[in-house]
């Protein structure tokens, strides 16, 4: 052992961390499950293409004032 090695040092939050998943073994598979519903998707890429295609350019400057398409 070196003489300059530090006692090993845990922080407040990986000690909660760590807690948190000793009392409650299944968050992370719980995480995970959670995780693949709202992020892991699989892209279609047609569908992306076609709502690529639709996109309308966005002016310049958003907040100007235009005037009315019908001219009023």
């Amino acid at each position: 052992m070196s003489i300059f090695r530090r006692p090993d040092y845990t922080s407040e939050i990986t000690s909660f961390i760590d807690g948190l998943k000793a009392n409650k073994p299944t968050l992370e598979t719980e995480q995970r499950a959670g995780r693949a519903i709202w992020w892991d998707k699989n892209l279609n890429l047609a569908d992306q293409a076609d709502y690529g295609e639709a996109r309308v350019a966005q002016e310049a400057y958003v907040y100007r004032t235009s005037p009315h398409p019908n001219g009023n």
